[in-house]
């Protein structure tokens, strides 16, 4: 049997919340802004869409 150490709930949480936090301003860039707000909603929402798509295709060992 192996023992597995415990995790903090900040050590948990900090990727899935990192993520809400750049979909949420995503989202608020591409409703406030234009031009340069558009890029910038463009990446902070591409980013959790690209973790998901390289979580989801990737192999396990």
């Amino acid at each position: 049997m192996t023992t597995r150490s415990r995790q903090s709930l900040m050590q948990i949480f900090a990727v899935p919340l990192l993520l809400a936090l750049l979909s949420i301003a995503g989202l608020a860039s591409a409703l406030f802004g234009d031009d340069l707000w558009d890029a910038v909603s463009w990446l902070t929402l591409g980013v959790p869409l690209l973790t998901g798509v390289y979580f989801a295709i990737r192999k396990r060992s």
